[in-house]
């Protein structure tokens, strides 16, 4: 990934509400959600909604499809990895310990396969609010 990219797709995030709209779309899975159901679910109204999920868009991190009357909105789950490992990829300097709790993380995938459940955010790393 060029810096380019990755600077415009960390700017798409970098700010609380934009943040908000990706973290709930990366939740809602591949299915992706409703533009109405976004702005219902994080109390938003529909212009401000808009504004975000064109520069999320902008920035290569979701999509569009149009089910009947409904515009549904989904991660780019490619776009994402790439940016992930964009940020990592010269992790650790040799030293792998600095590395394992993402290399935890990841290696557990979306799902946590011994609860049957979709992983969630440990409390610690919760955004307090």
């Amino acid at each position: 990934m060029e810096s380019e990219t990755a600077v415009k797709r960390l700017s798409a995030i970098a700010q609380e509400s934009r943040l908000d709209v990706f973290r709930l779309l990366v939740k809602a899975g591949p299915q992706g959600m409703a533009a109405g159901d976004i702005a219902y679910k994080l109390k938003t109204a529909a212009n401000t909604l808009s504004a975000q999920l064109l520069v999320l868009s902008n920035a290569g991190l979701i999509r569009a499809r149009r089910e009947g009357r409904s515009i549904i909105y989904a991660i780019q789950f490619d776009a994402m990895r790439d940016l992930l490992v964009f940020l990592t990829e010269d992790c650790c300097g040799g030293r792998a310990e600095m590395c394992a709790p993402l290399v935890e993380i990841a290696s557990r995938g979306c799902c946590d396969t011994k609860k049957g459940k979709a992983h969630e955010t440990p409390p610690r790393a919760r955004r307090r609010r």
